[in-house]
């Protein structure tokens, strides 16, 4: 089973070392994603369908709300893995240039030699918790920020592009934004939330996929999770009371459900999460 060696939390969003042996299914985040290899067999990760390597020297990129999965090529010795869950406030605050969604010009990353320092200087500090890292978040920026910067090297929109204006979204998709916000803990049925946002059911996913990015039900797991990991951080609450919280019928399918999204057990993630703080 898949393990977290190291988790930290902070400004920054998440960064999250992971030894990886089980494939998982297709999810988003709202934050900017990076997904770096460092040690053991190659993998590969699906980006809106597209098979994308993460191997030495190659790393991926996913912006916001844009749907992938990580898929194991080697069952025999898991892959260790740097992931970051970048929140594009912070990123906007710290960086040089970028866009309020963090959005990445392509998904494929050549992880150069500056950057191969920053993911292996960021995985030895997570992997001795008990030292002070002040620079930690320095690097955690640098890195994200030579990604987000080579993301639209050659491109068409060249490398002062700084993201698109937030998209307007139809009135319909906005009311189904707010009853899946307001009711992601119940029973959801979304043929009922295309009712109430005044859509046929086919009508209403390929709405909320052209304008969200996913489709409705990545985007309610997705909430499930953020919620979820809130809870698992932040509270001293039983995994089995959180997952009954959110509508799962037992804690063996809320461990699930949060492996499939997240990669390790709900309790494993507890345990191996770090609160980082910075001066």
């Amino acid at each position: 089973m898949s393990s977290a060696v190291a988790v930290f939390h902070g400004v920054f969003g998440r960064v999250c070392l992971y030894a990886m042996d089980k494939s998982m299914v297709p999810h988003a985040h709202r934050e900017g994603h990076l997904i770096f290899h460092v040690r053991g067999p190659a993998a590969e990760v699906i980006v809106d369908g597209k098979t994308h390597p993460l191997a030495a020297g190659q790393a991926v990129a996913i912006s916001p709300w844009q749907a992938h999965y990580y898929r194991v090529i080697n069952q025999e010795k898991p892959t260790l893995a740097l992931v970051l869950y970048v929140r594009p406030a912070w990123f906007l605050e710290a960086s040089r240039s970028s866009t309020s969604s963090l959005r990445f010009g392509r998904v494929g990353i050549e992880v150069t030699d500056q950057l191969a320092r920053l993911v292996y200087g960021n995985a030895h500090a997570m992997l001795d918790q008990d030292m002070d890292d002040p620079m930690l978040e320095d690097r955690l920026c640098a890195l994200t920020q030579g990604c987000f910067d080579q993301s639209w090297q050659w491109t068409e929109k060249g490398n002062c592009f700084v993201g698109p204006a937030n998209p307007s979204r139809d009135y319909r998709v906005r009311n189904a934004l707010r009853v899946l916000m307001e009711r992601f803990c119940e029973p959801l049925d979304l043929d009922e939330v295309a009712r109430e946002a005044g859509l046929s059911r086919p009508h209403f996913y390929k709405l909320f996929r052209q304008q969200v990015g996913v489709t409705p039900n990545i985007y309610l797991n997705s909430l499930r999770m953020e919620w979820a990991i809130d809870r698992l951080t932040g509270s001293q609450d039983a995994v089995a009371d959180i997952g009954l919280d959110l509508g799962f019928s037992s804690q063996a399918s809320f461990s699930r459900f949060f492996i499939a999204n997240g990669v390790v057990p709900p309790s494993a993630y507890r345990r191996s999460v770090h609160m980082a703080s910075f001066a």
